[in-house]
């Protein structure tokens, strides 16, 4: 370091995902409790269809901002305002990827929500999905950022237990010949991204659905492989709150800011 340089300081964003379910009505309290134990600094959340819920949950957390539409399911929750949000929603695409960038600008956050059941033709959507985020991502941040939220399907080489799914699911796995070609994750692999979980939890399930018996991983956190380092933790929280607060368990990633 020359002198009179600045010298750069290493700040850390606690970031949260999570599905609330339904919009989240009804579970207010655990849903508030479980963030705000989380000591979460930025909250992207997937099926947040109720603005009066998220906005109840923000004042019950402190966050000095929050954004949803009725007509989008990803909102945020920020413990300080952002320098920038906005939904940008592919042709392709069921729901519309949210961008957010937090005070600094050290990092982009995209929430993500990929269409839903496990079947072959849903899998083909969400990669036609997944295809239009990498894109989307790659014109609008060069830097540190990451993939976050319900991606509605599973990483290659993990099982789907089809006994295990409800009755009315089970149908649409059938109607695929009892096998489906998981390529979703394995597009965003070849995109030059590493599974946040995985490098920070080998060996562990990271299961995340249902929250009442999770036996499958449909929510992820994912980063470059440049700066996948910069993901200090990577962590599914099991709390009987965060299993009352919605069908799927939430994820908490620890980032590495420059400032």
């Amino acid at each position: 370091m020359t002198d009179g340089a600045p010298m750069e300081t290493m700040r850390t964003l606690r970031l949260l995902t999570w599905n609330i379910r339904y919009g989240g009505h009804g579970r207010e309290a655990d849903l508030a409790s479980t963030i705000r134990d989380s000591q979460a600094d930025v909250v992207l959340l997937q099926e947040a269809t109720r603005p009066a819920v998220v906005e109840a949950v923000a004042r019950e957390t402190g966050m000095a901002q929050w954004g949803t539409s009725h007509r989008q399911s990803l909102g945020f929750l920020s413990r300080q305002p952002v320098d920038h949000f906005e939904w940008r929603q592919p042709r392709i695409s069921r729901h519309a990827f949210l961008h957010v960038v937090p005070a600094g600008g050290q990092v982009h956050l995209f929430g993500v929500h990929l269409s839903a059941v496990h079947a072959a033709w849903t899998e083909r959507r969400r990669v036609h999905e997944v295809r239009a985020l990498i894109e989307t991502v790659a014109a609008r941040a060069s830097g540190f950022h990451v993939l976050a939220g319900d991606f509605n399907t599973l990483a290659p080489g993990e099982r789907l237990d089809i006994h295990m799914l409800p009755l009315r699911l089970r149908p649409f796995v059938w109607m695929s010949g009892g096998h489906i070609r998981w390529r979703t994750i394995q597009q965003v692999f070849d995109a030059g991204y590493v599974d946040a979980f995985r490098a920070r939890r080998p060996g562990e399930t990271g299961f995340t659905f249902p929250s009442w018996q999770p036996h499958l991983r449909l929510d992820y956190v994912f980063a470059p492989a440049a700066s996948v380092g910069r993901v200090a933790t990577c962590d599914v929280i099991r709390t009987d709150a965060a299993a009352r607060g919605s069908d799927h368990l939430p994820i908490l990633a620890e980032l590495s800011l420059v400032s």
